[in-house]
């Protein structure tokens, strides 16, 4: 994925939200609300896309290792409500070991 790219969608996403304040504030209370309750979630729905991306992307093809089991993991420990350097330190050693694993 290219800056421009990501330059792009964050405009998008910030534009969205400047749309919402101010063009649909006329609309009435409660339209404007749900508007911008739903572009409230698009900046948390592009980092989950980069996210994927990341995980699962290699050389342009889809490519499942390491990488895919250290982010479930990494899930589960969010879900089980551990403290974010928990989360991020189970899914390193996740991935690490999983690595560390295939290469011995």
């Amino acid at each position: 994925m290219s800056w421009t790219a990501i330059a792009v969608m964050t405009a998008g996403a910030y534009g969205f939200k400047v749309f919402g304040v101010f063009a649909l504030a006329r609309i009435g209370d409660r339209s404007a609300a749900t508007f911008q309750s739903l572009t409230a979630l698009i900046p948390a729905a592009l980092f989950a896309a980069l996210v994927a991306v990341q995980t699962l992307e290699a050389g342009g093809a889809l490519q499942i290792d390491a990488r895919l089991a250290g982010v479930a993991a990494g899930a589960l420990a969010v879900l089980r409500r551990m403290p974010f350097v928990v989360v991020v330190l189970v899914a390193m050693a996740v991935t690490g070991a999983i690595r560390w694993q295939t290469l011995g």
